[in-house]
């Protein structure tokens, strides 16, 4: 792990503050919570999140340090700053340039039969890095957690976390670098270790202060975040990672989960290892409004890869809040508000051509475009992306899952 001092400074205002009483993971234990790792509601002001959380803001220098080091266009997440957020990235990066090695850790909680497409981004930007890096990546899938939390059985959850990986699968990833565990097919040896040695570093106090856990919460959802801490810690993978506790991780990741990795920041270097680094993201909007994120709860809030093409341009038409105004005489004289306009908020996250982009904006602010038009475009873009999700889903066999859950080495991971 780290030997150098702890750069407290580096992690903001809030965490400095905290680390003189005790660790960045009390950062903001004092503050109202407004997102936490099950829960995001209310309008996010992503700034004030940055000061609350601790972490930095991810800037042009390190983007475009990315496509220097990598011989690569930025992803259109990093351009459109859907990740926007980071711990130690640069770190990451100095390492890399000086040839040291480090991997990918990300993950999905299986609720749901179907991702929605707030679910695929970070595996589609995870793949980026993953192609960009070429670096190896594991994906936890937290059958536990959601067994705990969303009050479904143990099998269900098994279950639900193979349906969630042909999806994860879908999006690419090289199974020659990429590792799928499910926490409870893989839980046990190593990783168990890590675990017990995390949950001794961690008092009831802090996690409560965190986590926000009441009397009421059973102590399965207390015991839980070392679970999701120790994917990290290179040695948790001892098939992967053999003698090489001093490797970095990278964990890209909705801004939601950092409470997760605060608790690990301040754990790591008391057990040897490097603080793991993250790359976060906001958060994709409901088809309603910009107050928070797609809910598997209410499919009329997302689009789903199960969607079909008249599925997705009902709840478009149906459901997307716009900022246009509600006759065209008003438009053509006024103009759309596009801080509040969901087409135009999920074009920039998948709309790949920036001139179009920005030729839509323009046209649909001054009124020259209607409120038809942008969704129509938008709904082109998602039937396409869904569609082509689902033909590669579709060619994800029992098999293939089986060969991204096998716990074997990777001998070209980093090849």
């Amino acid at each position: 792990m780290e030997k150098r001092e702890e750069r407290v400074v580096e992690e903001g205002a809030a965490a400095a503050a905290a680390a003189a009483a005790g660790g960045e993971a009390e950062a903001v234990a004092e503050a109202e919570a407004e997102v936490n790792p099950w829960e995001v509601s209310g309008k996010i002001d992503y700034d004030k999140l940055i000061d609350k959380f601790g972490c930095q803001r991810l800037d042009q220098s390190l983007i475009d340090r990315v496509q220097r080091l990598t011989s690569r266009a930025p992803h259109v997440f990093l351009r459109r700053g859907v990740f926007f957020a980071h711990r130690d990235f640069n770190e990451i990066l100095d390492a890399y340039e000086r040839g040291d090695k480090f991997y990918l850790y990300t993950g999905r909680g299986p609720s749901s039969e179907a991702l929605h497409l707030g679910h695929l981004i970070p595996f589609m930007f995870t793949k980026y890095l993953q192609d960009a890096f070429k670096v190896p990546l594991v994906i936890q899938l937290t059958d536990d957690e959601k067994c705990m939390w969303k009050n479904i059985s143990v099998e269900e959850s098994q279950r639900l976390a193979r349906e969630n990986a042909k999806d994860i699968i879908a999006c690419g990833f090289d199974v020659t670098r990429t590792f799928i565990f499910s926490d409870f097919d893989y839980v046990g040896g190593a990783f168990y270790k890590n675990m017990v040695k995390v949950a001794k570093c961690v008092t009831y106090n802090k996690v409560v202060g965190i986590f926000g856990f009441t009397g009421e919460d059973h102590i399965g959802k207390v015991s839980f975040p070392p679970v999701q801490a120790v994917p990290s810690f290179p040695s948790s993978f001892p098939h992967l990672f053999n003698g090489k506790d001093h490797l970095r991780c990278l964990i890209p990741c909705a801004i939601d989960q950092d409470p997760y990795f605060r608790m690990t920041r301040d754990v790591a270097p008391r057990l040897g290892y490097h603080k793991p680094a993250l790359i976060e993201s906001s958060f994709f909007p409901a088809l309603q409004g910009d107050t928070g994120k797609m809910s598997a709860s209410d499919p009329n809030s997302a689009i789903y890869v199960t969607d079909s093409a008249k599925d997705i341009k009902d709840k478009i038409n149906r459901y997307a809040f716009t900022g246009g105004q509600d006759t065209k005489e008003k438009q053509r004289l006024y103009g759309a508000n596009l801080e509040v306009d969901i087409p135009v908020k999920y074009l920039s996250f998948f709309l790949e051509d920036d001139d179009e982009l920005e030729h839509i904006k323009t046209e649909y602010g001054l009124g020259r475009m209607l409120t038809f038009d942008v969704k129509k475009r938008l709904t082109e873009i998602l039937v396409e992306i869904v569609e082509r999700h689902r033909r590669a889903r579709a060619a994800v066999t029992d098999e293939m899952v089986d060969a991204f859950m096998a716990v074997r080495p990777l001998p070209s991971m980093f090849g």
